[in-house]
Parts: C-alpha cells; sequence; structure tokens
C-alpha cells in the first residue's frame, strides 16, 4: 500500500483513508510502516483543535455533528469526523453506518468521516484513534471531533486525548441528573441540552437550571468552569453558541499556558499505557511463558500461591 506523503499533505482524502488503513492494520510488517509513518507527519501535526463528544444513544450526537461541522465548514474550516463504531461481541463486525447519518457532511469537499470499529477496545474508543488524530492533522483539517459510542468509560478515554470535551443531555433532566456520575461530570468542559425546540423548550430550561446546580456544587482546580448550554440541532440553532464557547475555552487555555501543559500530558500518558500494553504483547508472544499461564492460575486458583507472586515470576521471566 503506497502513501503519497505529499498528496496526504494536500488534503487528499483517498491516500488520508490509505494512511489510516495502514495504522488500523494488525500486521506486525505495518505496525513498523506505520510507526515511520507517523514519525514522518509528526512535525505537520498538532495544529487543529480536537473536541470530543459524548452522550447517551437517542440523544442526538450525529445530528448535532452534522449541523456543527456544516457551520465549521461554513466558517472557512476543514473537519474531520472520527466516529467510533461499536463492534459486536460476538462476530467482531461493525456496521460503520456513520456516513450515513451525516449524509450533507459526508458530501462536503472539506469534510472527512471516518467509521472506526472500536474492536472490543476500553470503552468502545477505538485503539488507534489517537494516531487517526495524528494524519488529520497532518492533512490539513483543522477541527478533529471524537464521537464515542455511549455513555461508560468512553467518556475517560476520549477526554484523555481531546481538548474540549463535550456531553451532549436531554432536555428531561430529572432521573438523568440522578445517573450521572460525579466524575463525567468533572470531565466536562461543557454540558449542552440538545433537542431544546418544541415543547422541550420548558423542560431545557429547568434541565439547563437543575446542571447548572449540578456543576456549581463540583469544586474545580483549573482555570475553565463548565458551561452549560441549550441548543436545537435539528432546527440548528444555538450551534454558533456552542463554537463560541470552544473558542473561549481555546484562548483562556493558551493564555495561562494549559493547551501545551495538557497535550503535553495526554501523550506522556498514552505512552505509558503503550508500555504496558507491549509488555503485555511480549508476554503473549513468549510460548515458555505462555505456557505457565495454566499451572500458575490453578495455583492462584487454590490458594497455593498469591496472584502477585505468580504475576511476579510471569514478568521475571522477561
Amino acid at each position: 500500500m503506497s502513501i503519497d506523503l505529499e498528496r496526504l499533505y494536500a488534503g487528499n482524502r483517498r491516500d488520508l483513508a490509505k494512511a489510516i488503513t495502514l495504522i488500523e492494520s494488525k500486521r506486525d510488517q505495518d505496525r513498523a510502516r506505520s510507526q515511520t509513518l507517523l514519525e514522518e507527519v509528526l512535525p505537520r501535526s498538532g495544529k487543529s483543535m480536537r473536541i470530543g463528544i459524548t452522550g447517551v444513544p437517542g440523544v442526538g450526537k450525529s445530528t448535532f455533528i452534522e449541523k456543527f461541522g456544516m457551520f465549521l465548514i461554513s466558517q472557512g474550516k476543514k473537519v474531520a469526523v472520527l466516529a467510533v463504531d461499536p463492534s459486536s461481541p460476538i462476530a467482531g463486525g461493525s456496521i460503520l453506518g456513520d456516513k450515513t447519518r451525516m449524509e450533507l457532511l459526508s458530501r462536503e469537499q472539506d469534510a472527512f468521516i471516518r467509521p472506526s470499529p472500536s474492536e472490543g477496545a476500553l470503552g468502545g474508543v477505538a485503539q488507534k484513534t489517537r494516531e487517526t488524530m495524528l494524519l488529520c492533522e497532518a492533512a490539513g483539517y483543522d477541527v478533529i471531533i471524537v464521537e464515542t459510542v455511549g455513555v461508560g468509560q468512553s467518556e475517560y478515554e476520549v477526554a484523555s486525548m481531546v481538548d474540549v470535551f463535550l456531553i451532549l443531555m436531554m432536555p428531561n433532566a430529572g432521573d438523568e441528573l440522578q445517573g450521572i456520575k460525579k466524575g463525567i461530570m468533572e470531565l466536562a468542559d461543557a454540558l449542552i441540552i440538545n433537542k431544546c425546540d418544541g415543547e422541550s423548550l420548558n423542560m431545557a430550561a429547568r434541565a439547563r437550571s437543575q446542571y447548572q446546580s449540578a456543576v456549581n456544587l463540583l469544586h474545580y482546580t483549573t482555570f475553565w468552569t463548565p458551561r452549560v448550554m441549550t441548543c436545537s440541532a435539528i432546527e440548528n440553532q444555538g450551534i454558533d453558541t456552542v463554537w463560541g464557547m470552544v473558542i473561549d475555552y481555546y484562548y483562556m487555555a493558551m493564555e495561562n499556558g494549559s493547551f501545551d501543559k495538557k497535550r503535553a500530558k495526554q501523550n506522556i500518558e498514552w505512552m505509558r499505557r503503550l508500555m504496558h500494553e507491549m509488555v503485555d504483547m511480549r508476554i503473549n508472544g513468549k510460548p515458555e511463558i505462555k505456557s505457565l499461564f495454566p499451572q500458575l492460575e490453578a495455583q492462584v486458583t487454590h490458594g497455593t500461591t498469591t496472584p502477585y507472586n505468580a504475576a511476579k515470576r510471569i514478568v521475571d521471566l522477561l
């Protein structure tokens, strides 16, 4: 698979898609080639705004992202959407239907939509999403949107790779407010109440007040206090205000140095995670170590050794 770097830098979507396919490959030779490619594009990356968007199924993520993307393109931006599709735990396949859910955006020359199967990655976030972001940045995309599968561990995964993290909420607060984990609330840079239209207007106003009260109860140690906003993606209302909030966050973060510090911290955390994954791969790749697993698992099961000592025996063999 040949990838023309100059065409990739010029924003050729075909070469970008081929590059992403290369880094998603599980073949050993492709892994080595993909890392060489990433090293080459690294100097041209890091110049985009990375936005994570999550929310429960049915909250209107796809409609919101499409309208948000169309607005950004009207402002002269190039937009990449990395939509992580849930993989079947039985067959392992994914529908990958995000382009059909963002039909208008997918037709735009300045938009690139890449549905990726989660393939069992923690929280449903594709394992190669970080690398894909680097390629999109090298291809000249100004805003990169990462859409998660839904609510769960994925919030923590996405928050660790984006600059701004948005949670879409339903207008009918009530029980939903009780179900929001404090940890997720602390991750959010903004809570956006979607579907604020028609009969839901009054409910949305009440929900905004309740969510704002919940945010005020939390103690934030950073420069930014999360905002609670309302919008209607289907009626294209409030989309510009959301972008205005993202711009506010960007300039405030740049002003006090938080922006670069956050990205540096994310890269260090990613390096450490990859280190653990590589050690795990090394262990599973050595037959003499892997053959010990049944014996050690039996000893741990019967209480003849501790899990710590069993793990230490395996690691010592490295």
